[in-house]
């Protein structure tokens, strides 16, 4: 599993404390806490889930404090029970405080994604199909959702307008078609850059294979047209089904044969693990 990038851990995680610490930094910690206080703590899950995040979560206790030493006890992708430890703590009392929170917040949205990506995965175990994210994410942090959803097993949909074409419903009445919009972004882009189009009927997916179409989304199809469209597809393009999958939906999706199922709950949806931290007297 491809690790995130240190700069945009570091950057996220300065502007998390920025927000939190604010002009005066953490007064209640300074207030209570004698400033030499040394103490030992526990990061636990309190549910089961699947872990993301580590990184995030250690970032923000070094640029705290560099004094804080952190044991990985279950890194990204492992999957804890409720009461296993995430990681054990020790250093300067205040410097664990002040950033319990910004660690906690980033590994409790992570491991949610990952543990509900999980949840997908497993539903379709068996079957040729991947669970695959969407742009659906929380503004400014889509790069570590996204890479959550693979720690829980799932794969990237495009990471943003930029690095793939993907065309829409409303691209094709803009455009005057499915084939006037599949000859204008071929010949638009490189050959380097994949071009996706959403049919939601068979008809519209026929004439995208006409055009050349390699990746098609099959938009809020019945599980017997996504049948269909497996059998007229005869492996030309990759099929993706999307639009209303859920976890009691998604098995039989995936038993219709399609490539991909794409979600976007699994991140604009996915609950928070619960986690705590912990001191140890």
């Amino acid at each position: 599993m491809t690790r995130l990038p240190a700069f945009l851990i570091e950057d996220a995680v300065k502007r998390a404390l920025a927000e939190d610490l604010g002009d005066a930094g953490d007064i209640t910690s300074a207030a209570c806490i004698p400033a030499n206080a040394e103490s030992r703590a526990t990061l636990s899950s309190r549910r089961p889930g699947v872990v993301a995040g580590v990184d995030l979560a250690l970032a923000a206790f070094r640029l705290v404090d560099r004094d804080i030493e952190v044991k990985i006890q279950n890194g990204d992708g492992a999957r804890v029970d409720d009461g296993d430890a995430l990681m054990r703590i020790e250093g300067p009392a205040r410097g664990i405080l002040t950033a319990e929170r910004v660690a906690l917040n980033f590994l409790g949205r992570l491991s949610g994604v990952a543990t509900l990506t999980a949840h997908y995965v497993e539903a379709v175990a068996g079957t040729r199909a991947k669970i695959a994210c969407t742009r659906k994410t929380t503004p400014g942090i889509r790069a570590f959702e996204k890479y959550a959803v693979r720690c829980g097993g799932g794969v990237n949909h495009r990471f943003g307008l930029y690095d793939a074409v993907m065309i829409k419903d409303n691209h094709i009445v803009a455009a005057g078609g499915v084939a006037e919009a599949m000859r204008a972004a071929k010949e638009a882009v490189g050959h380097m850059t994949a071009i996706e189009i959403e049919v939601e009927t068979l008809e519209q997916m026929e004439e995208a294979l006409e055009h050349g179409a390699r990746i098609i989304l099959l938009d809020n199809m019945s599980l017997d047209d996504l049948r269909l469209a497996v059998a007229l597809n005869k492996g030309r393009a990759i099929l993706e089904a999307s639009g209303g999958v859920t976890l009691d939906s998604v098995g039989a999706i995936a038993k219709t044969g399609v490539d991909v199922i794409s979600s976007g709950a699994i991140t604009h949806s996915a609950p928070s693990l619960d986690l705590g931290l912990d001191f140890i007297d």
